[in-house]
């Protein structure tokens, strides 16, 4: 072989071996990156409840008879004492002593009733003027500085759930009263029955609150038993919600912590607060037939329902509950972060490569985390890197960054 071929064959040796190495060399990994922002950061336990009246009284028939056909509809107002249904009383078999004892011994235990529900409408007015007292005082010395405003948002809460409770013990003390006047009528009933009056005469039955027509138990005419109920009456814009949590999750919630609750599309998020955490857990089965220890969580809405105007008793909502909130956080995306040992890192991309960081992080909700270390405002991370992503990889972009 000539000198020549011997050059010629060495050159094409070295291009051979240059394009394999080419051909070898470690191919830019496609990403996708988003900034670290500052921001507010918030977490939530979130969870679906549903609303329900506050105060649902349950019209029952005071005597067994025929009731007539009931006109109202669900959704009809009602007025305190209109009459919603009218009975015709069956005449007892026997009048007999004890019968009168009997009805005496009711008219008593309703009158019962009524002194107690009286007396739960004095307490609940003293607590009221308690918790104006706390309020009135948490105001001043929140102007002088001295208590924090979460003190006072706790006392105007407070006063709040005392003026419902004074409302629900004046609605209660009317039904106990109704429950009087009706157990009276029913003796006079009975004795002018057994005197001789007229058995069919009409037996009217009243509201005893003011409300909305929820239920109508007993809609055509027919035979009814004492205390059978016949409609349901409430109101219908006196709301809360209920929202079942896990257990695990409700041991970070307390009364006053802010909310939003989501009733629908094309609907803003109400505001609302935690009124009460039930000290009870209950077993529930999930969709994947796990079981679960939930708590009930009541909210009370901290803001008018009157932009919402279709919302009601049983509606589905889904609620968020604020544990943590912080206004000016560093911010990273969850899908950034992975295990490095015992703690958290991301890949940084920059200058074409990717650059492998610790992070410091304490807190995270669905979509953010929040960054105490490691990260700076404007840096680039790669969210949900690939096996095939090492610390000094080339990158290229796949053209969808945040």
């Amino acid at each position: 072989m000539t000198r020549r071929n011997r050059i010629a064959l060495g050159i094409a040796l070295a291009a051979l071996a240059m394009l394999v190495a080419w051909a070898l060399r470690p191919q830019p990994v496609a990403v996708e990156t988003a900034a670290v922002a500052k921001g507010p950061f918030e977490q939530a336990v979130v969870d679906d409840g549903k609303t329900r009246v506050r105060d649902r009284f349950v019209i029952a028939a005071p005597l067994a008879g025929h009731v007539e056909r009931i006109q109202l509809e669900v959704g009809d107002p009602v007025k305190q004492g209109q009459i919603v249904a009218e009975l015709t009383p069956t005449a007892p078999a026997f009048l007999d002593a004890r019968t009168q004892r009997e009805l005496r011994a009711r008219i008593g235990a309703a009158e019962a009733q009524l002194a107690r529900a009286r007396a739960e409408t004095l307490k609940a007015h003293a607590q009221r003027d308690q918790a104006r007292a706390d309020r009135e005082r948490q105001n001043r010395l929140s102007k002088e500085g001295f208590v924090s405003r979460t003190a006072l948002e706790q006392a105007e809460l407070a006063l709040r759930t005392a003026d419902r409770a004074v409302d629900a013990a004046r609605f209660a003390e009317e039904a106990a009263r109704h429950d009087v006047e009706q157990a009276r009528a029913a003796l006079s009933r009975y004795e002018e029955t057994a005197s001789g009056g007229a058995p069919t005469a009409k037996w009217p039955v009243t509201s005893p609150v003011a409300g909305v027509v929820l239920r109508v138990a007993q809609k055509s005419e027919g035979a009814v038993a004492l205390g059978a109920a016949l409609l349901e009456v409430a109101d219908p814009r006196s709301l809360e919600a209920v929202v079942d949590v896990l257990s695990q999750e409700a041991v970070a919630l307390r009364p006053g912590m802010p909310a939003r609750l989501d009733l629908g599309q094309g609907v803003a998020a109400l505001a609302a607060r935690v009124r009460l955490v039930e000290p009870a857990a209950f077993t529930k089965v999930s969709a994947l037939g796990v079981e679960e220890q939930r708590v009930n969580v009541v909210l009370d809405f901290v803001e008018p329902l009157d932009r919402v105007h279709t919302v009601g008793d049983g509606f589905r909502v889904e609620a968020s509950i604020v544990v943590f909130r912080q206004e000016d956080a560093l911010k990273v995306p969850v899908g950034a972060l992975f295990r490095d040992g015992d703690g958290w890192a991301v890949f940084v991309a920059a200058e074409g490569r990717a650059h492998k960081r610790a992070v410091k992080t304490s807190r995270r909700n669905a979509v953010e985390a929040l960054a105490e270390a490691g990260l700076e405002p404007g840096e680039q991370v790669i969210v949900y890197p690939s096996d095939a992503l090492k610390d000094g990889s080339r990158l290229s972009s796949r053209g969808n960054d945040r």
